[in-house]
């Protein structure tokens, strides 16, 4: 069986690094392993619009915003396959005939949309392609025969619910859809980065993010700023790192060699943790260690993305074949899917007897 990976992003703002870390950086690394024949990257517009139907203009555009990000973090256009959601009509035909498999108190108990539904105050009035969108990642996930998705651990309900629905579509109409695996990132400090304002989750709507777009300046300004141990008020206090997101970051990002290069007076992580958590450690000189770990690991990125920014031609060139490739895919399925639900009438010469 063919190794596929679909995976992919709304696009509601520039990328961050959080998604860096929660599944970009894996996808670039998975891309280059060899070990996929196909991988398709979406930058899921219509999921977007579930949330921003008022607004389009939004999501029109941040297209070519996330594809410069995917570019810039090293997606290779000749590994992978990056397409617009929309452009693949078959996608929301998937949608509908997913629909009549899943309960709407099912839906209601998924905790992503759950967490979603109040970050986003719509317990009054949620829309109805909002409700519905696990039932539409299954059909983006099913449709392009997906056996690997990799992302963050907030989607992990996600995927249970997109394998439930392939459970019930291939017992009622026999096995036709392919089950996903999730792929989460190896690193666990990368599973959820939490904002520089210390809350839970870093969210564009939140504005607590800091950007793989971002210039250096703004970078320090936002680590330098950053919420650190509460208690941790003296330089001689003993500080706290779990729960710490500069330390959070730190896990994420730091290698040993940055040490040797910005703070020598430590040999690795373990040894500044130790003394942070003894006393004796202000908050600043982490935090400038942080600056300097997040400009090496940000500038490449940087420079890449001003380099597809000057060739914004060629970035429209990409989505378009790949949007190709994609719908291609989605329809061979489709036909596989309406071939088992026997509603694909014009095939059928039984349908006169």
């Amino acid at each position: 069986m063919s190794k596929i990976i679909l995976t992919g992003d709304r696009p509601t703002g520039r990328l961050h690094v959080g998604h860096y870390v929660g599944s970009l950086k894996e996808r670039v690394k998975l891309q280059n392993s060899g070990k996929f024949d196909e991988i398709y990257i979406m930058i899921a517009d219509a999921q977007a619009l579930t949330d921003n139907a008022e607004h389009p203009e939004k999501v029109r555009q941040n297209i070519i915003n996330v594809a410069l990000d995917y570019l810039a973090c090293g997606i290779d256009p000749e590994k992978a396959n990056i397409f617009i959601q929309s452009m693949v009509p078959e996608l929301t035909e998937f949608t509908f005939y997913y629909m009549n498999l899943v309960t709407v108190s099912r839906v209601q108990r998924n905790p992503t949309v759950k967490a979603e539904i109040q970050q986003r105050n719509f317990e009054a009035s949620i829309p109805v392609g909002f409700f519905c969108y696990p039932i539409s990642q299954a059909a983006d996930i099913t449709a392009f025969r997906a056996t690997a998705v990799p992302v963050g651990e907030d989607q992990l309900p996600m995927l249970e619910q997109c394998k439930e629905i392939v459970h019930k579509f291939n017992s009622v109409y026999g096995e036709t859809l392919t089950e996903p695996e999730i792929i989460l990132p190896s690193n666990k400090a990368c599973l959820r980065l939490p904002g520089i304002d210390g809350k839970a989750k870093m969210s564009k709507s939140l504005g607590n993010c800091i950007y793989l777009s971002d210039e250096p300046e703004d970078i320090k300004k936002k680590v330098m700023s950053m919420f650190t141990d509460p208690n941790h008020l003296r330089v001689e206090d003993p500080g706290q790192v779990e729960g710490n997101p500069v330390f959070i970051y730190l896990d994420a990002f730091c290698k040993d060699e940055y040490f040797a290069e910005f703070l020598p007076d430590y040999a690795n992580l373990d040894e500044l943790k130790a003394h942070y958590q003894r006393g004796g450690l202000g908050d600043v000189k982490v935090k400038k260690f942080l600056n300097n770990v997040m400009q090496a690991e940000l500038e490449p990125i940087r420079a890449r993305r001003k380099d597809w920014e000057s060739r914004k031609t060629d970035v429209y060139d990409i989505l378009k074949a790949g949007t190709e490739v994609a719908r291609a895919k989605a329809a061979q399925t489709l036909h596989d899917v309406k071939d088992a639900m026997h509603i694909n009438y014009f095939d059928d010469a039984d349908l006169l007897k």
